[in-house]
Order: structure tokens, then C-alpha cells, then sequence
């Protein structure tokens, strides 16, 4: 959000205010604009885990997909996998280390229910081994654990980790897209390192408030759209490990209906559960 959010307010003749709030996998600020009032005033910045949320806790407080107006969509990335360094050089090995291990090993996650916790729960699944998952309150916290060297494995958006792939303190072991990460070209998928059919990817995009006006968010939807066309706010996109994408509100409507239900799958698959 912080890439364009300038631009965006200039292209909105409004003044934008970038509220964080972390905390239960993204629910916390999210419940807040779904009770917002509907004027167009407040969004949340939404990305992939804001459907597995929805198939895993039992008492969200809103839901996912009737709560919320789509209004555009920013931008698409893949995850990474990534140990601490030493651990292992690829994720077969790492994976092999794992399963030889005494103890169970840990990975942490932004949060119970966030995609970071979806996309290893259900990789590891598919791997057949199991790890004790640890949940933090931002992807900025599980990496910090991991260069820390206090959990084993961690898989984020290629957004939370590219600017570690040199660090020496930490392993980027593969990229979860079909095919490999225009800004780690070095890096395998997993496909390639041996576990054929696994994908993982996500969507950026704002949400409002349901009610929120058609016209208010076709308002909204075209400034967004105009000022991702830009050269310049395109490539901020791209260092942060995204490519920017946009759509009209309906197309980005049927995206997160197909993703609605994507997530549904891929939360049975992992077995992961939220008591």
C-alpha cells in the first residue's frame, strides 16, 4: 500500500492513512473495516489469507467474502520457502533433515489462519512430515525468528523475504508459483525440487465495507487502476517482490469467489485447524 498510496491520494484528492494493525492471522484490522461505516472512507489492504481465515476459525466475527465490496485489485505474488543458514541448501534436503530429526522441528507464521501458516501447514502435509507451527503477529516477526535462528523454516511472500536473498543468515530453499520468481530466477519451485503438483500463490487487493456505493468503488477502483499503470509505481511494486494487476470490481469479484474456494481446499488439505 505504501508503494502507491501517495499517488493514490493525489489521484483521489484525499489524504490517505495507513493504519497497521497485526495480530490473529490479519483478522483483527479486518473485523475493523468490515464494521466500518460504508462510505468508501475505509478499506483493507487484503491478500490471500483473508479466505483461509474464513474456513478456519470458528468465530471470525465477519465473513470473508459477504462482509466486503471488492474494489480492486493491486497486485500477485508467490511464497517463499526458507530455513536458517546451515540448516539445508535445497528443500529436499531440508525436508530430509527434518524427517531424521529427533524432535519435531518448528516454522513460523505470521498467525494462526494467515497464508504463511496455510502455505507450509499444507506443503508439509503433502511432504508427509510433521512440524510444531508457532504463530507470530506479522510476517515481519516469523522472519525475524528465523534469522534468528529460533525456528527451522518460515514460507512468506516473496514480499517479506526478498530483500534477505543475500543475507547471510538465512537459506531461501524454493518459490511455491508454477513457475520460477522473476526476481529470484536462481531460486527452484518446489515443483522442481521434487514435489510435483504444489503451488501457492496469493492476491493483493482492496476491500470495503459491504454497502459500500457502486459509485464510490468504481471511483476508487479507477484511480487505483490508473496509477498502477504507471511505469514508476510498477517498479516500486516490483522491488517489493510483486507484480502489480489490476481489474474492474467485477472481474476482481470472480477472482476472490474462485479463491474463496481454493482456500477451502487447501485448509482441508493441511488439516490445519483453528480451536
Amino acid at each position: 500500500m505504501r508503494a502507491f498510496s501517495n499517488e493514490l491520494g493525489q489521484a483521489l484528492q484525499a489524504s490517505i492513512v495507513i493504519e497497521n494493525k497485526p495480530g490473529a492471522g490479519g483478522t483483527l484490522g479486518t473485523q475493523g473495516v468490515a464494521r466500518a461505516r460504508p462510505d468508501g472512507n475505509t478499506l483493507v489492504m487484503a491478500a490471500a489469507s483473508h479466505h483461509f481465515t474464513g474456513h478456519m476459525y470458528p468465530k471470525l466475527g465477519f465473513h470473508p467474502v459477504n462482509d466486503f465490496e471488492p474494489v480492486a485489485l493491486v497486485a500477485s505474488s508467490g511464497y517463499v520457502i526458507a530455513a536458517p543458514a546451515g540448516q539445508a541448501r535445497t528443500l529436499a534436503q531440508w525436508i530430509a533433515a527434518a524427517k531424521a530429526s529427533p524432535a519435531p522441528w518448528n516454522y513460523a507464521s505470521a498467525g494462526n489462519g494467515s497464508a504463511s501458516h496455510l502455505g507450509m501447514a499444507s506443503f508439509l502435509a503433502q511432504a508427509g512430515v510433521e512440524q510444531q507451527h508457532i504463530p507470530y503477529k506479522s510476517t515481519g516477526d516469523a522472519v525475524r525468528e528465523l534469522l534468528a535462528g529460533r525456528v527451522q523454516g518460515v514460507t512468506a511472500a516473496t514480499t517479506g523475504l526478498i530483500a534477505f536473498k543475500d543475507d547471510p543468515r538465512v537459506q531461501l530453499l524454493a518459490y511455491t508459483g508454477p513457475r520460477r520468481s522473476p526476481f529470484l530466477p536462481d531460486l527452484p519451485t518446489v515443483a522442481e525440487s521434487g514435489f510435483a503438483g504444489f503451488q501457492f500463490d496469493t492476491w493483493y487487493g482492496l476491500l470495503a465495507p459491504a454497502g459500500t456505493p457502486a459509485a464510490e468503488v468504481r471511483k476508487i477502483n479507477g484511480a487505483v487502476n490508473k496509477v498502477l499503470a504507471d511505469p514508476v509505481v510498477q517498479e516500486r511494486v516490483r522491488k517489493l517482490g510483486a507484480e502489480a494487476a489490476t481489474d474492474t470490481p467485477a472481474g476482481f469479484k470472480q477472482l476472490l469467489a474462485k479463491d474463496w474456494r481454493t482456500a477451502g481446499d487447501v485448509v482441508r488439505v493441511s488439516g490445519a485447524r483453528i480451536e
